[in-house]
């Protein structure tokens, strides 16, 4: 029996309810114990394998009065492997012609998430990602879509209200399919993007159209882009991805063809792979998959049935097939 995709617990208490209420964010903002976040650009500072979140006391004064600030929740009890149970995180989001701020410790600099992602712990990781999301819709939605007024940040910075019809706006999530596609033989079929390196291979993703469920969402896109027709399609689980605002699908589906037709828009080839031959060319560098913290490469080791060794891991040289 097919077993679900790891499921992380939440690394935040977003507070939702208690968010809405006036004057939370300031409040927030009053307690010494707070962390900052900043975020410009689409990046985040990062400082050896962490974020670097600023005591408020080094942050007060060093940024315009009017920099967006955002609430993003306290830390879950257990769930951070620094930060103390119950931490509330605000994140500042920067002006991108704003100029590298001089507030982050020596040695921190400005990453974005698929540079940092290979650095961080999956806490992290979950916080940048969030932290990005909520950013990217803040910036891409300066006026209101009914009648073009300007719009305002309320509910600590999870609505925001048109100024001239009141009408509340709020983050949008677009849902994506993430397909591992298996053949008969066993064999997984990966793709390698236009976009990418030219041995670089993944899953097959694309976002569900209006009126479509996922399932056949992930049928189309697959027929799309590499020409094979599904079955047995089934979902494993979700992950949250911030480019810009995606919750990625992940499902696990089979085909009976055998000779992929990549679309030569978006995708360059499709190449089947054994366990064996994939595990032997990611360790030659033949074929680069991707980070362990992606949705895209756990369905990959899910086929598999564990880790795969990439060269400079320990288990390198003893990498084999898990059963």
């Amino acid at each position: 029996m097919i077993q679900a995709l790891p499921s992380l617990e939440a690394v935040l208490d977003r507070d939702c309810e208690q968010r809405v209420e006036p004057g939370y964010l300031e409040a927030v903002q009053a307690r010494p114990g707070h962390r900052v976040l900043l975020f410009q650009a689409g990046k985040a500072p990062v400082h050896g394998n962490a974020l670097a979140f600023l005591d408020p006391a080094g942050v007060a004064g060093g940024l315009p009065a009017d920099t967006l600030t955002i609430y993003l929740g306290k830390t879950v009890d257990g769930s951070h492997p620094t930060l103390p149970d119950g931490t509330d995180l605000v994140l500042k989001v920067l002006a991108d012609d704003a100029g590298a701020p001089a507030l982050l410790p020596e040695g921190a600099e400005f990453l974005g998430y698929r540079d940092a992602a290979g650095l961080l712990s999956a806490a992290d990781a979950a916080i940048f990602i969030q932290a990005q999301a909520v950013a990217n819709w803040h910036n891409s939605h300066p006026r209101c879509p009914r009648c073009g007024a300007a719009t305002e940040s309320e509910w600590a910075g999870w609505m925001r209200r048109c100024t001239v019809d009141g009408s509340e706006h709020f983050p949008r999530t677009d849902p994506a399919v993430i397909v591992a596609i298996v053949g008969a033989d066993e064999k997984i079929l990966l793709a390698s993007n236009f976009a990418w390196p030219a041995n670089r291979y993944s899953t097959v993703a694309g976002f569900v159209e209006a009126g479509e469920s996922a399932e056949q969402a992930a049928v189309r896109e697959i027929a799309e882009e590499v020409g094979v027709k599904l079955h047995a399609v089934e979902y494993l689980g979700s992950q949250a991805w911030p480019f810009p605002r995606s919750l990625m699908l992940g499902f696990l589906a089979h085909t009976a063809d055998t000779v992929p037709v990549p679309d030569g828009v978006e995708v360059r080839e499709a190449r089947w792979f054994s366990r064996e031959e994939l595990q032997s060319a990611v360790l030659s560098g033949d074929a680069g998959i991707p980070g362990r913290l992606s949705i895209a490469r756990e369905l990959i080791e899910h086929w598999y049935g564990g880790p795969i060794s990439e060269p400079g891991d320990a288990a390198a040289t003893v990498a084999g097939v898990r059963a």
